[in-house]
């Protein structure tokens, strides 16, 4: 005689909110992987450039190297500040956060060899080889931003690589230093800045 099998008892159901918003939350961290950051602050970078002319115009000259140096870092404490703001202010009106997905990726990426800059700049200043500076600067600033650039829009990547080759020729063909800092950190700066600012959207 054959028993008839238990029914099966059935599971607890999920209730349908909380599956949904499961599904919302994964997708919306899968588009956080593969977004692009697109906050990188085009009119940020025009600012940044007119900084580090400034700053060239006032450092041009200067007999005192470690006055020369001061003008310097008081410009690159300033385009950081300019840097920052803008691209807060672009975040916020796109909708994008810098501290999750692609915007997390770009900062840890760009700050690694930027702290590098630093502290190397520190090794050169008590060296006293103050020629290398510019190149130093220039090369290592344009490695940040090019692995930043791999979480950004294409133009990024291609600024930082503009910034490597002439922070090469900086390290290595005589000149004003300051012509050559003008030449990057203005220059390069207002170019992209602009091109990035009419391509998406300042």
């Amino acid at each position: 005689m054959t028993h008839p099998s238990p029914t099966p008892t059935p599971s607890e159901p999920i209730a349908l909110g909380d599956r949904a918003m499961d599904d919302l939350r994964y997708i919306r961290r899968t588009m956080e992987r593969g977004q692009a950051f697109t906050a990188v602050p085009g009119w940020g970078g025009v600012a940044m450039g007119m900084t580090a002319l400034a700053a060239a115009v006032i450092a041009w000259g200067r007999s005192d190297p470690d006055a020369w140096l001061t003008v310097w870092l008081v410009e690159a404490a300033a385009a950081i500040a300019v840097g920052v703001t803008a691209i807060r202010a672009k975040a916020r009106r796109s909708g994008t956060s810098v501290l999750t997905g692609a915007g997390r990726k770009f900062l840890l990426s760009f700050l690694p060899a930027a702290t590098a800059g630093v502290l190397l700049t520190g090794a050169l200043w008590r060296a006293e080889a103050y020629d290398l500076m510019p190149g130093a600067w220039l090369l290592v600033y344009g490695v940040s931003v090019v692995a930043a650039g791999t979480f950004s829009v294409r133009i990024v990547p291609v600024m930082g690589l503009a910034f490597m080759a002439l922070g090469t020729v900086a390290l290595f063909a005589p000149g004003p230093p300051d012509l050559w800092l003008a030449a990057g950190f203005g220059g390069l700066h207002i170019g992209f800045g602009a091109v990035i600012a009419r391509r998406h959207g300042g």
